[in-house]
């Protein structure tokens, strides 16, 4: 079902039917959301596929068609993973929680993106996956799920698996909100206000860099309560809580070996670590980039911590980011 032309302006909704996930629950009637800028060419080869990152839906990723990503040159399609409240979520009554067996893990995600690509576009092969967080988190199980699917791999401020000092910051917003008095262990039977709170002030801790705080002026609990809460309050609270579980589950070795699952990644690939990231940590990226062939790897010089590979508002970033994808898609 196409909601709009292919400007970007609207959301589109792919219908998928039943999707078996590899937890063995079934998303009845499961749709993925997604919006399309810039027009596929004739031999379909100029197709960029952007997943979202935590939270986010593709309305929110748009700011980066033009500053990063050429629409004049490329088709580019921002999807939504599931859980992000417009994709297939527990809000829409399909989805569970990992409480009674749900977790949606991304090569659900990559599998939903596949069907997409393939059955809406007629693209098999897609010349570039970008993706920033969870995002890359995605681009990531793309490569080593199907290396001769993708040509091109920008992973920005996302790691091939979840350290485990990132699923414990994961696990603090988890306890966050399934500590409030409305959680009734299945579900919230009123608005976790209090929940949603400390979610923000947590999230907004790590999200930037302490070098970043040294120069707010505004005061602190305000800061978070005008430019946070807003962001995860739009949520219904299992949504957030799905994405989490997805997070804290990703791993593109399944458990196994790291870098023999990175190895077979055949694409030409751009790791791009935030210099002062907490989440993503530049060592952590630096290591996964040496074991995939011919990657290279970059470092944004930022204060602005993870958000530096999203900076809708950050002119500086912006021309870091686009040097290095117009770098890539032209090798």
């Amino acid at each position: 079902m196409i909601l709009s032309q292919p400007d970007g302006s609207a959301d589109r909704v792919f219908e998928l039917g039943d999707v078996l996930l590899a937890c063995g629950k079934t998303i009845s009637q499961a749709r993925l959301v997604y919006r399309q800028f810039g027009q596929l060419n004739a031999d379909r080869s100029n197709l960029i596929l952007m997943p979202t990152s935590y939270g986010a839906r593709p309305a929110d990723l748009a700011w980066t068609v033009g500053p990063v990503l050429d629409p004049d040159r490329w088709c580019i399609v921002i999807a939504g993973q599931f859980g992000n409240g417009l994709s297939s979520s527990p809000s829409h009554g399909g989805m569970g929680l990992a409480e009674q067996g749900w977790v949606v893990r991304h090569s659900d995600n990559v599998a939903a993106q596949k069907r997409l690509l393939q059955e809406q576009f007629g693209v098999s092969r897609v010349p570039l996956i970008y993706g920033w967080s969870m995002g890359a988190q995605q681009a990531y199980q793309w490569a080593v799920s199907d290396p001769k699917a993708v040509q091109r791999l920008c992973c920005v401020c996302g790691t091939a698996r979840t350290s485990v000092h990132n699923k414990l910051f994961c696990l603090s917003l988890r306890q966050a909100l399934t500590a409030d008095p409305h959680w009734t262990g299945v579900g919230f039977d009123g608005v976790p206000e209090q929940g949603l709170r400390t979610f923000a002030l947590i999230y907004a801790s790590w999200a930037a860099s302490q070098q970043h705080y040294r120069g707010l002026s505004e005061n602190l609990e305000q800061h978070v309560e005008h430019q946070w809460l807003p962001h995860y309050r739009r949520h219904d609270p299992r949504d957030l809580i799905a994405m989490l579980d997805t997070w804290m589950a990703h791993d593109v070795a399944a458990g196994g070996d790291l870098q023999s699952s990175l190895a077979t990644i055949s694409a030409r690939t751009a790791v791009v670590a935030g210099s002062h990231d907490l989440y993503f940590l530049v060592d952590d990226m630096a290591l996964e980039a040496e074991a995939i062939p011919g990657a290279r790897f970059h470092v944004l010089e930022s204060l602005l911590g993870h958000r530096a590979g999203n900076p809708h508002s950050s002119r500086p970033e912006q021309q870091h980011l686009r040097r290095i994808v117009d770098q890539l898609l032209d090798s």
